[in-house]
């Protein structure tokens, strides 16, 4: 499916009315400041904004009819380019609204599907966000208007024939079935690599937490991975795994992965499942949040909640307060349990934040004084590699190496051990 494309190819950004309808389900005033980054996110420009109290969306147009009215006399005299609501429409009422205002309008769904689709680049990606916005489209067929009509009465076609609503639907329940296939074997395939990386005793660290929290510039700041960092929503769409080397020794795998938000979409968040468990699963799980918001708390429960319903359960969790170099006044800043407080962007508490991995490693580094013999003098190698070589000599019996290893390790190099292993403080 291709990309909706609604705010590229043009010589201006395109304009838009962002529209909200106050329910009291939630709150309007923070929601409608989202549904702004993410139009600017997709490459439009929020002009102007429409609130209105409702005790709950009219049927018809969403809006009372007189305010719906009175968005339609606006994009007019503003001569606005799109129309954009923050809640779920349905087809009657965008047809409804487009009739009244004469632009596209399109709500906060469409809207994230856009920016997915924009942003997908791996081959998961992709089949995520399309199996999304059919997903999305399927219910959705009905009341599309004279385009979904019967089909023509010419040779071949005639008698009581196939509605093209029919074939459509058809079309996309296929296409949904071919999309879930491809995604098993692709997820089959991830299976393989994350049962050897757990096999081979890797530790994973999964950033997580609210869009454009600073995951990507953490993941670049700390591995060089040059991920795409950019002050976007979903600037970070495919997750990105790389080898982080902690100051003890330890590697272990960073996975950087899709930000969260509010009201996240449920296509998106059922498209997006295996990713999203495959974050939540992690060793450890840094919970990260832009600490110079004035939502900071809200974000980091936003995530947490996510990641519970997920089953992240029983795995430690490190909050992590990011642009720490941005807030003005830090005493007002959360003060939470555990918490590290860091500038992704100038390497302020990195240090703090990977001692704070070390310490909840599931696995602790402990101290050894080891006796190679030469012929088995290599095995310093491996040592060097996956541990942390304090100190090494050649003496006359061999090579004497002190290293802090963790149990995997120790079981390969145990033999060669000169005195009984301690427990490494920190």
């Amino acid at each position: 499916m291709a990309e909706h494309e609604l705010f590229v190819n043009e010589e201006r950004p395109q304009r838009a009315l962002l529209v909200g309808v106050d329910t009291g389900e939630f709150d309007q005033e923070a929601s409608l400041a989202e549904l702004s980054e993410l139009t600017r996110s997709a490459g439009a420009e929020p002009a102007f904004f429409l609130t209105q109290k409702r005790p709950s969306p009219d049927t018809a147009t969403c809006l009372g009819s007189g305010m719906a009215e009175e968005a339609g006399d606006l994009v007019r005299r503003e001569e606005l380019d799109l129309v954009i609501f923050d809640r779920e429409l349905s087809p009657t009422q965008i047809r409804n609204l487009e009739k009244l205002c004469g632009v596209r309008v399109i709500d906060r769904t469409m809207l994230i599907l856009d920016i997915f689709a924009l942003r997908a680049r791996s081959k998961e990606g992709k089949l995520q966000v399309e199996l999304a916005q059919l997903r999305y489209m399927l219910p959705r067929l009905a009341g599309q208007g004279t385009a979904l009509s019967r089909l023509g009465g010419g040779i071949g076609t005639r008698g009581p024939g196939e509605t093209k609503l029919e074939t459509d639907r058809r079309h996309i329940r296929r296409r949904i079935g071919s999309l879930k296939e491809q995604l098993k074997q692709v997820e089959a395939s991830r299976a393989v690599i994350d049962k050897r990386r757990r096999k081979n005793g890797t530790v994973t660290v999964a950033l997580v937490g609210y869009t454009n929290a600073g995951k990507s510039t953490l993941m670049n700041r700390l591995t060089q991975a040059g991920v795409l960092a950019e002050d976007k929503l979903f600037a970070t769409l495919d997750p990105t795994a790389r080898a982080l080397k902690l100051p003890g020794g330890k590697t272990v795998m960073l996975i950087d992965t899709v930000g969260l938000l509010r009201r996240l979409p449920h296509h998106l968040v059922e498209a997006f499942k295996s990713t999203l468990e495959q974050a939540a699963t992690a060793d450890i799980l840094l919970n990260i949040c832009d600490a110079s918001s004035p939502e900071a708390r809200e974000h980091l429960a936003v995530t947490e909640q996510l990641l519970q319903e997920l089953g992240s359960a029983g795995r430690p969790v490190i909050p992590v307060l990011n642009k720490w170099d941005a807030v003005a006044d830090r005493s007002l800043a959360p003060r939470l349990p555990g918490a590290v407080h860091l500038s992704a962007l100038t390497g302020e508490g990195v240090d703090e934040l990977l001692q704070a991995i070390e310490e909840n490693l599931p696995e602790k580094m402990f101290e050894v004084e080891l006796l190679f013999p030469f012929a088995k003098s290599g095995l310093a190698a491996k040592l060097r590699e996956d541990g942390a070589v304090l100190c090494e000599e050649y003496v006359p019996e061999g090579l004497k190496v002190t290293a802090r290893v963790d149990e995997r390790l120790y079981g390969q190099v145990r033999d060669f051990d000169t005195a009984p292993k301690g427990e490494v403080d920190g």
